[in-house]
């Protein structure tokens, strides 16, 4: 199991997590589409965790499973050391936990005014108790992700992206929670918004000691706002460790070619730098390889890689991977 937070109790703790889909193969057969398998790890209080991977790994699913929009096929998930089981954890656990989008423009009801998004989530868990007290704590919210109040009657459809990112975090926000699962919320956006958004996630987590379970596949933008990285691959998790150590000590094969293909923007060390490309393309998760994922793009690749997935341990403390080789690969 993967936790380094020594003795204190981790705000969120995932052990084992499973999401099978079941896809129609024939005749009245059935597949199990593997999106999320096996995945253990753990968010301290305060901490945002970054989840990296190329596009269909099961980044998505892994936090829309944590926060039982998908319900989970097997495995437990375990919020400030309490698990969530029946119907009433579950109602509790919706006014502490919540997720912003990644696109901001179909994730807003285009029939409803700003007020009533982001009022939507106090009305659904009854926070207020007159209809003053209500307008009052959605203009304090709107104030919080930078919209003015005269934005409040406005429709969605009258924003820029950015400003509808906003408008969603705002509408995160509403329930105080502890916890949000951030879905790729700045990959919709320009280059210069999403710093913006960025920053206002940082300043958030600040004035509210948020915890954030960050997914994403720019590998720029998760080093700036992660205290650890997590790597997934074809729904494993193939790498954990500490935001700068993944950078500057990857020892998974795969991590290894994602920070090589970050870019560099200084020419010399570009030029300097060694691109790590993969072989071939990402296999279907309907039809995964034998043993380890990875191995079918791994030049490291060997027996009895196809015979035993690797288990995910600590390489050194704090630093978990799973494959068959690491000591000899990064030896």
């Amino acid at each position: 199991m993967a936790d380094n937070t020594g003795t204190e109790t981790p705000l969120v703790d995932v052990r084992h997590l499973k999401e099978y889909f079941p896809i129609n193969t024939g005749f009245f057969k059935t597949t199990p589409l593997k999106a999320v398998d096996d995945v253990s790890f753990t968010i301290k209080r305060g901490e945002t965790l970054g989840l990296v991977g190329e596009s269909g790994c099961g980044k998505t699913t892994v936090g829309r499973t944590i926060l039982h929009l998908y319900e989970p096929t097997d495995g437990e998930i375990i919020y400030d050391g309490k698990p969530i089981k029946t119907k009433e954890d579950l109602k509790e656990y919706r006014t502490k936990s919540t997720m912003v989008f990644q696109d901001p423009y179909s994730s807003l009801n285009p029939r409803m005014t700003v007020s009533d998004i982001i009022g939507e989530p106090l009305d659904v868990h009854h926070l207020y108790k007159t209809r003053e007290e209500r307008e009052e704590r959605i203009l304090e919210l709107m104030d919080h992700v930078g919209l003015n109040s005269e934005h409040a009657s406005r429709y969605a459809h009258e924003f820029s992206g950015g400003q509808r990112q906003r408008i969603g975090i705002a509408r995160a926000l509403a329930v105080g929670p502890e916890f949000i699962v951030c879905d790729e919320p700045v990959s919709a956006l320009d280059v210069s918004i999403q710093a913006q958004v960025i920053n206002m996630f940082d300043e958030l987590q600040e004035q509210m000691g948020l915890t954030y379970l960050f997914i994403a596949h720019d590998l720029l933008v998760v080093r700036h706002i992660s205290d650890r990285i997590a790597v997934m691959y074809l729904g494993k998790m193939v790498e954990l460790a500490d935001a700068e150590e993944v950078y500057n000590h990857p020892l998974h094969p795969y991590t290894k070619s994602l920070i090589s293909a970050v870019p560099i923007p200084d020419p010399k060390i570009a030029r300097a730098n060694k691109r790590i490309p993969l072989q071939g393309d990402i296999p279907s998760p309907l039809n995964a390889p034998s043993g380890c994922p990875f191995r079918t793009r791994c030049q490291y690749a060997e027996a009895r890689c196809a015979e035993s997935m690797p288990e995910f341990k600590e390489v050194s403390p704090g630093h978990f991977c799973a494959c068959h080789r690491t000591e000899e690969v990064n030896s």
